[in-house]
């Protein structure tokens, strides 16, 4: 079954009542649009009815846009329909590949066409917080093989998301190998992306803001520091309990030289050290373990900034809600003292009426009227910037509430899991030395 099957059985599937999810920028002309760019479904997250995997990895060598050689790494996409996988090994998956490139402007699509949602961040692009017998190399093959696990979790993360599952954008990224990125690009989503400028500004000078998504800004910068420490800590003990296991080795070789020049305590010590180079040469496997926790760690590093991006947007809705009822109170003072013919405030107008004489009534009762005009508009504005703003809210906090307890779930079982290999790693050198205790009194 081909993705295009896929996507029909999936808009067939549902029953007359469906939910319309996508672009949502809350104008009329964006809403109508967003129809366009949109899987019509009912509320089932498509990795309920579609298997996803990033199965494997691979270099190439290519040009880039400068034309100049490069080399580069693709990931390998496969996805079938989950009806399909009872019918056997014979349901080939659909498969294509696609640059680590393809999934950031997937993601920035995403970012943009759905800014009151915190969305998942992608793997590393370079290694960061690594011991020093790791390697930072982004085409290591440890390292990539890691960001392959990334960027299947990234896709499944998305896949199983009650929104972002739904929209075809995403879709066509995991069926449609050919001009992908002239649909994403044919969105218009990089012309409704906020500047960072812009952003800025309004964090600075917006003068009520919600202080829900105050302490959550706040409570993000703190999860960043914290989970930074403990990458950092973490790094650290690898680097020691590197050392020390290969120390071990050393014991294994001390034990085995000893061993040559004894007859009757040989066999105890050549034992003994065969038990020690086993542990130096454990440590690899424990540490390869121990970068897996650190991954999903990373992921909640970069989450933090997922957060804090939606706390940004809606910096930049009430900054923009504020500038609007401003404008109108002015307009409407501008009013008040055009019909009264009194100036409140000190300004150019003012001082003009007073050194060139008052304005006809006929040039009055035409800016009156241009004002009246201006006032309605801006009364327009204000309301639906008001809706705007409370729709964000609304929509932010029930996505909030969901990652909350997504991450309580997750970080939850990566400490116990990481607790539990810890345990594990102690037992086996109790074991170890258990073992050579025997050895020795075999002697």
């Amino acid at each position: 079954m081909r993705g295009s099957e896929i996507l029909e059985r999936m808009a067939d599937s549902g029953n007359e009542e469906v939910a319309v999810i996508g672009n949502t920028d809350l104008t009329a002309a964006d809403l109508h649009n967003n129809t366009n760019n949109t899987m019509t479904e009912e509320g089932v997250p498509l990795l309920k009815k579609m298997e996803i995997s990033v199965s494997e990895a691979e270099k190439r060598t290519g040009k880039n846009a400068v034309n100049m050689q490069e080399i580069y790494t693709v990931y390998l996409i496969e996805t079938r329909p989950v009806d399909a996988i009872t019918e056997g090994p014979s349901a080939a998956p659909d498969s294509l590949w696609r640059r680590y490139s393809e999934f950031e402007l997937l993601r920035n699509y995403l970012l943009v066409t759905f800014p009151y949602i915190v969305v998942p961040p992608l793997p590393e692009k370079r290694a960061e917080f690594v011991w020093h017998k790791l390697s930072a190399d982004n085409m290591d093959p440890d390292f990539v093989e890691r960001r392959r696990i990334g960027l299947e979790n990234f896709l499944l993360r998305v896949a199983s998301h009650s929104v972002l599952s739904k929209d075809k954008i995403f879709y066509l990224f995991l069926t449609q190998d050919d001009g992908w990125k002239d649909v994403v690009y044919d969105t218009g989503f990089q012309a409704k992306a906020d500047s960072r400028l812009k952003a800025l500004n309004a964090t600075f000078r917006v003068k009520n803001p919600d202080k829900r998504y105050t302490e959550l800004k706040h409570y993000s910068d703190e999860l960043q520091s914290v989970i930074s420490q403990l990458l950092r800590v973490r790094a650290k003990v690898a680097d020691r309990l590197y050392g020390v296991y290969k120390v071990h080795g050393n014991y294994g070789r001390v034990f085995s030289e000893w061993s040559a020049i004894e007859r009757e305590m040989g066999d105890g010590l050549q034992s003994a050290g065969h038990h020690m180079d086993a542990y130096a040469a454990s440590v690899d496997d424990i540490l390869e373990e121990e970068e897996h926790y650190a991954d999903q760690l990373k992921e909640y590093l970069y989450y933090a900034e997922a957060l804090r991006a939606v706390c940004r947007k809606h910096e930049l809705i009430q900054y923009e809600l504020e500038m609007a009822a401003q404008d109108l109170v002015s307009k409407k003072q501008q009013r008040e003292e055009l019909a009264t013919g009194t100036v409140r405030t000190f300004s150019l107008k003012g001082m003009t009426s007073k050194l060139f004489g008052q304005e006809t009534p006929e040039q009055r009762e035409a800016k009156l009227k241009v004002l009246e005009e201006q006032i309605v508009e801006g009364e327009e504005l204000v309301k639906t910037s008001n809706t705007e703003c409370d729709e964000y809210v609304r929509n932010a906090w029930i996505d909030i509430d969901r990652f909350k307890e997504q991450k309580n779930q997750d970080l939850k079982e990566a400490l116990i899991s990481y607790a539990v290999m810890q345990i594990s790693m102690c037992k086996k050198g109790i074991q170890v030395w258990t073992n050579a205790k025997e050895c020795f009194s075999k002697m």
